[in-house]
Formats: structure tokens, C-alpha cells, sequence
């Protein structure tokens, strides 16, 4: 009985360590690792910078993304989870332009209480981009951040998280470029579509009305004026002042379809539907936030199709 005891031991110890091995790595100094230590630690604010990340580091990075698709990521509290992954990762992406760093300001103290330092442990994805500020004011904190809304400015988005993985990652500089590639091609060929068929469009149906003002950089890509209940979702929202503005200045426009964002109230918009005649669009658009997994929208590529296609759709009518 002894025997088998020691045997059974002897067998349960060698399993045990060949479930360890599985799991480890030598790092050359003897020390063992995860294989997923090899992994560069990638955070980013919300989902549409997490998709644009995944699209470029695919199997080379760990990544978390923060806000909840879905969420509104002007004003975030975030979760000891984002606490944690935050103070471990190795590169951090945020919007920046008065986003994350507006409001609460809640990614300026999330960074800080992690002790990490701009740009060397995190990044502003939007750095390059030609920004729109709000109301026409040139003052800083009053910048408008919805600047993905151009796809011209999805690929500075790009070409930054790529040029900032390979300078932590060097050893995988060349995949990282050669993914960025071919992202890159896909959205040029998705803007150079969408200037065609928005070009198509009779100039006195070419108005995009929504509940927040978020397509300004929109509205100068495809030469599409804008107009909205209220400028920016951290300010007041739908009051009778906003809604009356609006209203008077649709009445002497032609614009056929009102829209509204995935991430709001639609009272506000049906007031203005009911005051003006003009039909909301049954298709919501996107602005902060991609899509849930396996819905339409469920990426920064397919949420700007989604967008080019039912705005245009809507201006048809």
C-alpha cells in the first residue's frame, strides 16, 4: 500500500510540474515567466481606441480597455480593475482633446495615482490631428474630441498607437507596421467612398442634425454642415431653450432626416420631429462608442461605415 502511495505521489508531483512548465518560460536569468508575460500590457480609455490597438497588436499584446461599450466616455468612474491594469501596463492610449481629461477629469487622476508619465507610460492617440473647438472658441478646455468621426484622423489615430507599440516593442516592429498597413488601406478607401456619395447629394439636403453636436469634425470631412440640440453630453441636455433654437433654424432648411446617437435620450430629437415635421431616422448612429460584439457598428471600421451609409441614406429622401 506504501508503494502505491509513493506512487500515486511521485505521478501527481511530475503532473504538477509539467502543468507548470506549460505555463512558464525561462527569461534567460533563470527566473520562470507566463508565456503571456512576453506580451506587451496595452490600456486604453474606451472601445473605439481598444479596436483600433487590437487591429495593430493582435496576438502580440494584452489589452484592456476601459470605459464599457456602450458608456459615455466624457464622464467615467473607473474600477479597481482599471486601477490595477492601469498601474501594470506598459503603454496607455487616451483620446486626450478635453475627452478623458475633461469634466472629472478622471483619467488625470487615474494616471497620476498610478505614477505614470505623459508620453513615455501613456499616449494621446489624437496627437496630429487639426482640432475643432467648440462653439468656434479657441480656448483650451473647450476643444471638441469627437475627432474619430473623420476617418482622416482614424489613421493619425493609427500610425500613433503603431509608432508607440514598436517603441515598446521593438522586437515586433515589423508586424505591427505590416497590420498598420492594411488598416490604413481599408479606412482611406472607406473616406475616399464616402466623399464620393456624400458629393452625390443635392447641397440643400446636406444637413446632419443630431441630439449632441458631436459631427463637426464629421461635417468638414464630408462637407455636411451640422447642427444639434446641445453641443457636448457633459453640459445641460434637451432644455426647452436648446430644442426651440433648433427648431427655428430647421424651419428654414430642407433637410429631410433627423438622427440620433446610440448613447443618448431620443425625447429630445421626437420634440423636434413633432415641432418641425421632419422624421427621425430609425437608424441611431455611433459617436462614443463601438457596438456590443456580433451587432452591426462592432468596430471603428464598421461603425463609420454604418455612419456614412445611414447619414446619406437619410439626406437621400
Amino acid at each position: 500500500m506504501n508503494k502505491i502511495k509513493k506512487s500515486l505521489a511521485a505521478l501527481l508531483t511530475f503532473a504538477v510540474a509539467v502543468i507548470l512548465l506549460a505555463g512558464c518560460s525561462s527569461d534567460g536569468n533563470g527566473k520562470s515567466k507566463s508565456k503571456d508575460s512576453d506580451k506587451v500590457k496595452v490600456v486604453t480609455t474606451n472601445s473605439i481606441i481598444a479596436d483600433m490597438t487590437k487591429n495593430i497588436g493582435k496576438d502580440k499584446i494584452d489589452l484592456h480597455s476601459m470605459v464599457p461599450v456602450g458608456k459615455d466616455p466624457h464622464e467615467y468612474e473607473p474600477l479597481s480593475e482599471d486601477v490595477q491594469k492601469t498601474s501594470h501596463a506598459d503603454v496607455i492610449f487616451y483620446n486626450g482633446i478635453n475627452l478623458e481629461t475633461g469634466g472629472n477629469a478622471w483619467f488625470n487622476k487615474l494616471v497620476k495615482n498610478a505614477n505614470k508619465k505623459k508620453n513615455k507610460d501613456y499616449f494621446a492617440v489624437s496627437d496630429g490631428v487639426d482640432v475643432i473647438y467648440l462653439e468656434g472658441k479657441g480656448d483650451q478646455g473647450k476643444e471638441d474630441p469627437h475627432a474619430w468621426l473623420n476617418l482622416e484622423n482614424g489613421i493619425i489615430y493609427a500610425k500613433n498607437i503603431e509608432k508607440r507599440l514598436s517603441q515598446k516593442d521593438p522586437a515586433n516592429k515589423n508586424f505591427y507596421k505590416k497590420n498598420l498597413d492594411k488598416y490604413v488601406a481599408r479606412l482611406d478607401k472607406l473616406d475616399k467612398e464616402a466623399k464620393s456619395k456624400f458629393n452625390d447629394i443635392p447641397k440643400e439636403k446636406k444637413l446632419i442634425v443630431t441630439s449632441e453636436g458631436a459631427f463637426k469634425y464629421f461635417s468638414k470631412a464630408y462637407d455636411v454642415p451640422s447642427e444639434y440640440i446641445w453641443e457636448i453630453n457633459t453640459e445641460e441636455e434637451g432644455t426647452p431653450d436648446q430644442t426651440k433654437n433648433l427648431v427655428q433654424k430647421l424651419r428654414k432648411t430642407k433637410t429631410p432626416s433627423l438622427f440620433v446617437e446610440t448613447s443618448v435620450d431620443d425625447r429630445p430629437m421626437k420634440t423636434v420631429s413633432k415641432d418641425t415635421g421632419i422624421p427621425v431616422s430609425k437608424h441611431k448612429l455611433f459617436t462614443d462608442s463601438v457596438a456590443k460584439k456580433g451587432k452591426a457598428g462592432d468596430s471603428y471600421y464598421s461603425m463609420m461605415k454604418w455612419n456614412l451609409d445611414k447619414i446619406a441614406e437619410g439626406l437621400e429622401k
